[in-house]
């Protein structure tokens, strides 16, 4: 299962979007804020999120073939879109797309993300998890970001590197949808616009 304002990057990018920061900058924070990368270097981090990032703009999901279900509690519960894979089904939650809609105008950020951007971006997202969550997918996706947690001679095995599908499923999405900027940026400025103090859901 994926959930959260665009996948699983709810409270990973800090308190507040910068838009100087650019997409490899923001997957980068990612990475250093999701468990077990504490303490790893910012330059292989660096290598990894760009691996995933290249590896999800290349990836052609085509339309989301999961069942998509319309919920309007998305706010409540800080979800713009959520994948469960038995049975496939995505849920998108219209409330937080219509939030993130009006924040896109509010911030000046249209340029980036067209009018009704937000819904496609979100089911291009969760239909690359969709495709992600097949075995040799996920087995393409290790190779590529090339995490080596063992070797021994000549073989080697490939870890899984947290982050990474989230990473990739966002640039999906911007290529997908020819976003401006990459969805991580929208998530993070969401994120700080739904649980800023006073704030109402």
């Amino acid at each position: 299962m994926t959930g959260s304002l665009a996948g699983r990057a709810v409270g990973l990018l800090g308190p507040a979007a910068d838009p100087a920061a650019d997409d490899l900058d923001l997957a980068v924070r990612l990475l250093a804020a999701t468990p077990t990368h504490e303490g790893r270097e910012g330059a292989r981090l660096r290598q990894w999120a760009q691996a995933a990032d290249a590896f999800g703009a290349a990836l052609d999901p085509g339309p989301c073939r999961a069942r998509i279900v319309e919920r309007g509690d998305g706010l409540e519960q800080l979800l713009l879109a959520r994948y469960t894979s038995r049975p496939a089904t995505v849920e998108l939650y219209t409330d937080t797309i219509e939030r993130a809609e009006t924040l896109i105008d509010e911030l000046g950020w249209r340029s980036w993300y067209p009018v009704g951007s937000v819904r496609a971006a979100a089911l291009a997202h969760e239909a690359a998890h969709e495709l992600l969550h097949r075995k040799e997918m996920k087995a393409a996706l290790k190779e590529a970001v090339g995490h080596i947690a063992l070797r021994l001679g000549r073989f080697r095995v490939l870890g899984h590197v947290a982050g990474a599908e989230e990473i990739a499923a966002h640039a999906c999405a911007r290529t997908v949808c020819g976003l401006g900027r990459s969805p991580l940026l929208l998530t993070a400025a969401l994120t700080a616009a739904v649980t800023a103090p006073g704030r109402e859901r």
